[in-house]
């Protein structure tokens, strides 16, 4: 998606809706009223964060590690300034107050791009709208709960990081009582508490949530939080709860059955429909993966809008579709295609057809407008269960974020997403997955992986509230490139987003001078606290301080052109030869893209794959075809995006050599 921002309160609206920016006077509350209100003078109680969990748990009789192991899950115990998250939750305990975050439709509604990505029919719009006032769930009003167990003022609850966990210790301690059990110190006896605190209105989600929060406790945390303050949850091991308790909630069974998700997350099955509607049909292809074709590839998403309005449109058979969707509040998984079955949700017909796509809630330009940590681990494990059942490598040329995908043609690379944009925590994702990225070569391995300090990391945007306005200084996972080893150069031009040759720009959707935390290119030279990369055909410089450093170096296969071509083509997709396809089947053009790979360049290759078309046009399946062709392509990091090249065309060789 790509976007600028308007007050997530309007309850209706097209897809760019946005959070306005949080006023500075509530972030200019934070840090007096988070001072004034844990601990009494000499009561030996710690300060800060820390005292405030203290203070809390001991007023509402709640165990300490509970608390801490419920905002971890939450927050990671971070307060982001007062801002609310996509689903309008608030502080450490994310108490959410959703009237503040109910936004419009999908990025995928705009019709700037074709979500199936091969022209075969018009890009369809949905008819279903986005409900303007529907009834809220309880799970999306606990700020307001809080609000009245409590006392507390809402506006002190969003805004005070102590009231916000003295808020969430009293939803724990109502949530006990009601299930009548004593309030007591062992964790053990807290797990349907923490169950309920979920939000959650089935038993699986709750369970999961649950279990996720205790697992947290029994391994322990230590952090320095966004507000600069250390907060330690010391490890129990032993820990084992009471998860009989769950009976107790009376949440309704929701079965599982039909789904494809690991056991340790909670998943439900919402399809998308596969109907037949006048001269058309939609909203995605029924295939037969990994037999007939295998998948290579999951892209990240983010929905632009709030689940349920969400859920709403991946039930319009004239709109588009994706495999899964992830919710903010608790991690909850619906899955809504098949992952044999082809998706239509990355604007690139060859990447969707090799593809599983995964959307989560949440908003490319709202940087504050946070996932939750709940989510994040949801997604990891699903993504990790998927990529050892279909074999995908667990690394940034095969884990793409929508703004990794190439355009098809030349034409459509303007109109292509930049979603989830460069506030998603790909560090922290791919720690989650099991790969968290490293040094694995010394200075001569010939490559680097983009690696910067998330929080630290803090590159200049525009363009989230208002087009040419500062964003929101927030931390990043991508870094700039400039044209010289000068933050004063100019910045890497693309010209497949300005055919006349203009410089990129800082715009929070404008990706043309950006690198990505986990992707890895050629090192091209380096001058003192720079490094330089190959990057659109151009040599690129990004700021990697001694001491600092933003990239770790690497080493892998590369390729360049082969000898005596002065440059070979780029291609958005990896399609066939001519000669390859049957009678029937209309071969498809392979129509470079409008950039170059210049002699004495070298890129990344993260994967070698034969020449691959699926041919589905019509309703019934009796017709679909893939054809494989022999020419073989190789993947690369060529710009911010992906893109591929003819093996025939290039030399692949060390990249240390």
């Amino acid at each position: 998606m790509r976007g600028s921002a308007i007050d997530l309160r309007t309850p209706t609206g097209r897809r760019r809706a946005r959070r306005t920016a949080v006023a500075a006077a509530s972030a200019a509350l934070l840090l007096p009223l988070l001072g004034a209100a844990p601990a009494a003078p000499g009561s030996g109680a710690p300060a800060g964060l820390q005292g405030a969990f203290a203070t809390a748990a001991a007023r509402y009789h709640v165990p300490q590690s509970v608390l801490l192991g419920v905002s971890y899950l939450q927050s990671r115990w971070d307060t982001h300034a007062g801002a609310p998250s996509v689903s309008g939750g608030y502080g450490p305990m994310h108490l959410t107050d959703a009237r503040t975050a109910i936004a419009g439709a999908s990025h995928h509604g705009e019709g700037t791009e074709d979500a199936r990505g091969d022209q075969a029919r018009a890009a369809l719009l949905p008819t279903t709208t986005v409900p303007a006032d529907s009834v809220l769930p309880a799970r999306l009003k606990t700020l307001t709960k809080a609000a009245a167990l409590t006392g507390i003022p809402a506006q002190r609850l969003r805004t005070d990081p102590a009231a916000n966990i003295a808020g969430g210790a009293a939803l724990l301690a109502d949530a006990q009582r009601r299930l009548g059990v004593s309030p007591g110190t062992d964790p053990a006896d807290w797990y349907g508490a923490v169950a309920e605190f979920s939000g959650a209105d089935d038993r699986s989600t709750a369970s999961a949530y649950a279990d996720d929060v205790f697992q947290i406790m029994r391994e322990g945390e230590r952090r320095t939080t966004d507000l600069g303050q250390s907060v330690t949850l010391t490890a129990q091991p032993a820990l084992t709860p009471d998860t009989a308790q769950l009976a107790r909630t009376g949440l309704r069974a929701v079965s599982s059955d039909g789904t494809e998700c690991p056991r340790t997350v909670a998943c439900e099955w919402i399809p998308a429909p596969y109907e037949e509607f006048g001269d058309d049909y939609g909203n995605h292809d029924l295939g037969d993966r990994p037999a007939s074709q295998s998948i290579r590839y999951i892209v990240v998403h983010d929905t632009e809008g709030q689940w349920d309005g969400v859920l709403n449109l991946i039930k319009d058979p004239t709109y588009v579709s994706w495999n899964y969707t992830v919710r903010s509040t608790d991690g909850l998984i619906a899955q809504h295609v098949k992952a044999k079955d082809v998706a239509w949700h990355a604007g690139n017909w060859y990447i969707n057809a090799k593809s599983i796509g995964i959307e989560h809630e949440g908003f490319l330009v709202a940087p504050d407008a946070w996932y939750t940590e709940a989510m994040y681990r949801s997604s990891a494990r699903l993504v990790r269960y998927l990529a050892a059942k279909y074999r995908i490598p667990l690394d940034r040329q095969h884990i793409l974020g929508h703004d990794n995908v190439p355009g098809t043609t030349t034409s459509t690379i303007p109109g292509m997403h930049t979603d989830p944009g460069p506030y998603w925590d790909w560090r922290h994702y791919f720690e989650l997955l099991g790969r968290p990225f490293h040094a694995t070569a010394g200075s001569r391995g010939g490559l680097v992986t983009i690696l910067p300090h998330y929080r630290a990391n803090r590159p200049q945007y525009t363009g989230c509230t208002t087009a040419g306005e500062a964003c929101a200084e927030h931390g990043s996972s991508e870094l700039r490139l400039y044209s010289a080893p000068d933050e004063n150069a100019p910045l890497i031009k693309d010209i497949g987003l300005r055919p006349q040759g203009d410089p990129s720009t800082i715009d929070v959707n404008d990706v043309g001078s950006r690198v990505s935390t986990g992707q890895r290119y050629a090192v091209a030279d380096r001058d003192g606290d720079w490094t330089a990369i190959w990057y659109l055909g151009q040599k690129a410089w990004f700021h990697d301080p001694k001491g600092r450093r933003t990239a770790v170096n690497a080493s892998g296969l590369v390729v360049t052109p082969k000898p005596g071509l002065t440059d070979v083509p780029v291609y958005g997709r990896a399609y066939p030869e001519k000669e390859a396809y049957p009678e029937g089947v209309p071969a498809q053009s392979v129509s470079p893209l409008s950039y170059r790979l210049p002699a004495g360049q070298r890129y990344a290759v993260g994967d070698a794959l034969p020449g691959e078309y699926y041919y589905a046009v019509t309703f019934t399946t009796d017709s679909h075809r893939v054809v494989v062709g022999k020419d073989l392509y190789y993947e690369i990091q060529f710009g911010h995006r992906v893109a591929f090249v003819r093996a025939a065309d290039v030399r692949l060789l060390p990249s240390a050599s």
